[in-house]
Order: C-alpha cells, then sequence, then structure tokens
C-alpha cells in the first residue's frame, strides 16, 4: 500500500529534530527522516514549520528588547537619583562656601579693628612712659599690655588662615561634586539614547510580526 501522506505534525517533528542535531533542515532532509512522502505536502508543512519557528524567534527578540528597555529604565532612574544627590550635596557646599565667606570677612573685620586698638594702646602706654620717666612699674604694664595686645592678634590671624583654608576646601568640594554632575547627566543621556534606540527596534519588530 502507497505510504499515507504525511501530516503537519510529522513534518515539525521531522524539521525540529533536524535543527536540535544541528543537520541543514531541507525537502530532502525532511524526507529522508520521514522515509518518503509528496514533496509538495512536505513543502508546504516546512513552510508552515519555518514560519512558526520565525514568529516564536521574533517573539523571543521582542521580550529581550522589553526586558532591555526596561533595565535602561532602572538604570536612567538610578542615574537621575544619584543626579540629584550631587545636586544636594552641591548646593550644600555652595551654601557652606557662603556661610564661610563671610565668616572671613567678619574674621577680617575684627583683626583690622584689633590691629588699630593694639596700635592705639601701644601709642598711649609709649606716651605715658615717656611723660613719666624712671616708673618701674608702668614699664612693666605697658610690656604686658603690649604681649596681651599682640596674643589677641595672632590668635586672629590663626583663626583668619584656618576659616580660609576651610574655604579652599569647600571651592574644591563645590568643584568635585559639579564635575560628578556633569559626569552622571552624560551617562543619563547616553541611557536615553540607547533607551530610544530599543524602542525603535521593538516597534520595528512589532511591524513585521
Amino acid at each position: 500500500m502507497p505510504r499515507q501522506e504525511v501530516t503537519l505534525d510529522e513534518v515539525t517533528a521531522a524539521a525540529t529534530s533536524l535543527q536540535d542535531e544541528g543537520r541543514d533542515v531541507s525537502l530532502d532532509t525532511v524526507r529522508e527522516v520521514l522515509g518518503g512522502g509528496s514533496a509538495p505536502t512536505i513543502h508546504r508543512h516546512l513552510a508552515a514549520w519555518r514560519g512558526r519557528a520565525a514568529l516564536a524567534q521574533a517573539e523571543r527578540d521582542m521580550a529581550d528588547l522589553i526586558k532591555a528597555g526596561e533595565e535602561l529604565e532602572g538604570e536612567r532612574d538610578e542615574l537621575q537619583a544619584q543626579l540629584a544627590s550631587v545636586t544636594i550635596a552641591r548646593d550644600q557646599a555652595l551654601a557652606l562656601s557662603a556661610e564661610q565667606t563671610e565668616d572671613i570677612e567678619r574674621l577680617r573685620a575684627e583683626l583690622r579693628d584689633a590691629r588699630q586698638v593694639a596700635t592705639d594702646a601701644l601709642v598711649g602706654k609709649a606716651k605715658d612712659q615717656l611723660a613719666i620717666d624712671g616708673k618701674d612699674a608702668q614699664l612693666a604694664d605697658l610690656r604686658q599690655q603690649i604681649e596681651r595686645n599682640v596674643a589677641a592678634s595672632a590668635a586672629l590671624s590663626d583663626a583668619r588662615l584656618k576659616a580660609e583654608m576651610e574655604l579652599v576646601g569647600a571651592v574644591t568640594a563645590r568643584d568635585n561634586f559639579e564635575a560628578d554632575a556633569k559626569e552622571l547627566r552624560s551617562k543619563l543621556d547616553k541611557s536615553n539614547a540607547e533607551r530610544i534606540a530599543l524602542r525603535a527596534e521593538l516597534e520595528a519588530l512589532k511591524a513585521s510580526a
């Protein structure tokens, strides 16, 4: 009796087996696996199998693209959060720098006033000493006053130097924060560009499917 015509399920099973074995899927190889069959029928069933395989691959590709897009969305959100954090830190550094600048100006004014007071005191004491000849006690008092004024002037100088050093550190921190913010903005722009490209590929796959 002649062999009954092959079915779509038989052709599908044969083609899938050949594909899994890494062999070429063709009309001849499928007929060889099936042991015969009408060439037109096998060709028709084989075309249907290839269409299903292509559709399945397209669906897998689409799923991969959707997953990649979701990952990019997550990366973008993370970059935006980092950028917001760096921006807040930069603003805080700028505010601290402004406060330290005010402190430095205040210390400078106090130092000028202290120097003027010390100068006036030295002049006054010198005049008193010249008016009171031979007064050892007054001379000792004058010396102590000068030493106190010099110590006060040195303390103000130290405070001003410390404030200026802190200002330099704040400015450096501000510059670092701004550089970090610029780098994060660049990464965010790159992430958005990649997300747009993935969406375009996804739309193209949807259109071809």
